[in-house]
């Protein structure tokens, strides 16, 4: 069998391991709150066989859905692998045969054709179903409790784009689904596909729009009326890829855009807001509307693509050292005369903001993510797709209070939180995260920390240690038991 190549995205630890299990009993050091009753689910995109060109990236990676069970005071451990078309199809010859990321025109020629999607960058969960998805196509439905996959979803022959994105937004009040799809007719395509799904999942409205230009459009953002979608200068182009080439290129001399529309609306009615030359983002704190109608839009914006094989394909000689960024919110007046953003920064680099789920789409006080220790001494350890985890845990009060900051130990990296709400009045809730802690030259040992969001500071309530090796996970959701009792059958 092939080896995998020895490069960073397959060493230390983003070692491929290819293991499904179920682990019962978890050793729990300290007490699980009581509100913190359901499963944390986790996407680990690994491979389960050799790349077929040895400059492959982790985000080409076989789909597979990780459940940590949280439920009264115990905890267990589920691991399996999404059965997409593409991991059979591999798996039936028992090699890769899928060529370059999101470049069908490098895969066998026996597999042209088939559903190249791996669903692995994160699970969903909506109207008692629990979706696992890759913006490069439609979801995967998956069995809450058995982590068994029940096949490609598209909300019962409804849907018509060809791709859903991997991250969506959830109303509260109204508990409609809100989502997108880019690329939805084709490779390099700038079509763009809104969509809405009601509380019970049925989808009533898709809506297709162009935008500026085929852009990686990896998350947008929602307030009480309106929909955003951010546009950065990471493009597609269908010669390159007709030529064996990369899909992405990140191109620093153009400029990137905000589409505003109101979010019931026509598309229409879409307003495009110009913003700064050659900024990238992959994840969105939240978005909400002030007294004046004004939109503030905050995101973990990075001077250029964060990713390391998107530089390399562009051209761009800038080590990960070198990227700068920052929390930066975009206000916009969507009724005024401006036709470009106003740029504010409200918190510092980083990535994989939070906020609870009862905020979504309306002001927030505070809100969590993570970022690097800038007084740790050693690196941070190495991993996940941009090559370096994180190592700090901040809460952020955008009240005027100070950050709260929950540093690890060098060697140690968190994985993205999900946050928990506390059924006690007053209480901001729970975070619920995996640390990694690195033991050897290529040993790492994980547990799942669980965090009083109010008082990062304070550090873990619990830990329940995995006993096995684990690949970071790209994004996770929390369900309540409450919310699993309500699964679709």
């Amino acid at each position: 069998m092939k080896a995998f190549p020895q490069t960073s995205h397959f060493v230390g630890l983003n070692r491929p391991l290819g293991e499904e299990y179920d682990i019962d009993g978890l050793i729990v050091e300290g007490e699980i709150p009581a509100d913190v009753d359901g499963v944390f689910f986790r996407a680990v995109p690994d491979p389960a066989f050799a790349p077929k060109f040895d400059d492959d990236n982790l985000l080409s990676g076989d789909g597979m859905i990780s459940a940590v069970r949280l439920q009264g005071g115990k905890a267990s451990t589920l691991m399996r692998y999404v059965q997409t078309a593409r991991h059979q199809a591999e798996v039936e010859l028992g090699r890769s045969r899928f060529g370059r990321y999101r470049n069908p025109y490098t895969d066998d020629a026996d597999v042209q054709g088939v559903d190249r999607t791996v669903a692995n960058t994160t699970p969903v969960w909506h109207a008692g179903r629990l979706l696992m998805t890759k913006e490069d196509g439609r979801p995967y439905r998956i069995n809450p409790m058995t982590l068994e996959t029940l096949g490609s979803y598209d909300f019962g022959g409804k849907l018509k784009s060809e791709t859903v994105t991997a991250h969506v937004r959830v109303d509260p009040q109204t508990g409609e689904l809100f989502f997108f799809g880019y690329e939805a007719d084709g490779l390099a395509s700038t079509k763009v596909a809104y969509l809405i799904a009601d509380k019970d999942g049925n989808l009533t409205s898709e809506q297709w729009f162009d935008v500026p230009y085929c852009s990686m459009m990896h998350d947008f953002a929602i307030t009480e009326n309106y929909a955003l979608f951010p546009v950065y200068p990471t493009t597609s182009d269908i010669e390159r890829l007709k030529a064996g080439g990369d899909h992405w290129v990140h191109e620093m001399e153009l400029e990137s855009w905000l589409g505003v529309m109101p979010r019931y609306g026509d598309v229409s009615e879409m307003r495009w807001f110009k913003g700064p030359k050659g900024v990238s983002c992959y994840h969105m704190m939240g978005a909400f509307e002030d007294a004046d109608g004004r939109i503030h839009f905050d995101q973990c914006l990075s001077n250029v693509n964060a990713f390391p094989f998107i530089r390399e394909a562009s051209g761009i000689q800038m080590q990960q050292w070198e990227v700068q960024g920052a929390l930066t919110r975009w206000t916009v007046d969507p009724k005024g005369e401006a036709s470009d953003v106003a740029e504010t920064i409200v918190g510092p680099p980083g990535d994989f903001p939070v906020i609870p789920a009862a905020e979504q789409g309306r002001r927030y006080d505070r809100g969590w993510m993570l970022t690097m220790n800038p007084e740790m001494k050693g690196p941070p350890v190495a991993g996940g797709p941009v090559g370096a985890m994180f190592n700090t845990l901040l809460r952020l009060d955008f009240t005027g209070g100070a950050p709260q900051a929950l540093a690890l130990d060098p060697g140690m990296s968190f994985n993205e939180p999900v946050h928990v709400p506390s059924q006690i009045a007053g209480h901001e809730g729970w975070l619920v995260t995996m640390v990694d802690t690195q033991t050897g030259p290529d040993d790492f040992s994980h547990a799942c920390w669980i965090i009083n969001a109010g008082d990062v500071a304070a550090g873990p309530v619990a830990k329940i240690a995995i006993p096995r090796r684990l690949r970071p996970q790209v994004h996770g959701w929390w369900v309540s038991s409450a919310q699993l009792d309500k699964a679709v059958a």
